[in-house]
């Protein structure tokens, strides 16, 4: 049994809620625009790039662009600039922090995130929540890249023994594991993450 002591959340589907949909149904005028720009924007390879913090949005529409129709342009615009829409509280959460931060635990967040991180995350958690925040733009690495959690690690003087990672990713969460990080796959069940952390992993 581990006592832990850091606890390192996830942010999109553990903090936040991540749904391309939301921006799909409010600025593309039919399913097979949806169909085009879930497919090219939202499961792209800009899309990791820009988690990667090695290309802008501007960048990514220009290239994206290039492959969908003109008449699909505005609609993927609107995508682009105001898909973090859907960036809202996952039931639980807030409260979930709050208490484990008033019980004394160390809070961290490791995300997958381009740099727009910093104008959508803070609007629900203050970042000073938080002891640490690693970000995947800004260090070009993104999970489950074993390199980031040893990087977390090692920027927040951490043992991995003492922490726990949260995180809807099962792949995620065996990479994490496999650095020594205890694991816990967010599945909307935050009374049971709590009493494994409590009692101990």
């Amino acid at each position: 049994m581990q006592n832990i002591e850091n606890i390192i959340f996830d942010m999109g589907n553990v903090l936040l809620s991540y749904d391309p949909y939301v921006s799909l149904d409010k600025y593309c005028s039919g399913e097979e625009e949806k169909k085009i720009i879930l497919k090219e924007l939202f499961m792209g390879q800009e899309w990791v790039e820009k988690d990667l913090g090695i290309m802008t949005d501007d960048e990514a529409f220009e290239r994206i662009s290039s492959r969908v129709p003109k008449e699909n342009h505005t609609a993927l615009r609107n995508c682009l600039d105001y898909w973090d829409i859907c960036m809202i509280p996952i039931r639980g959460s807030l409260e979930f922090v709050e208490t484990v931060k008033n019980e004394g635990y160390n809070l961290y967040v490791l995300s997958n995130a381009s740099t727009r991180f910093y104008r959508y995350f803070p609007k629900y958690y203050p970042l000073d929540t938080f002891k640490g925040v690693v970000v995947s733009a800004d260090i070009h690495m993104i999970k489950p890249d074993m390199r980031i959690y040893d990087y977390i690690l090692k920027k927040y003087d951490m043992a991995a023994q003492s922490s726990v990672f949260i995180d809807d990713s099962p792949d995620n969460i065996y990479a994490a594991c496999r650095t020594g990080i205890n694991g816990i796959i967010f599945n909307h069940n935050w009374e049971e993450i709590y009493e494994k952390i409590h009692n101990g992993i």
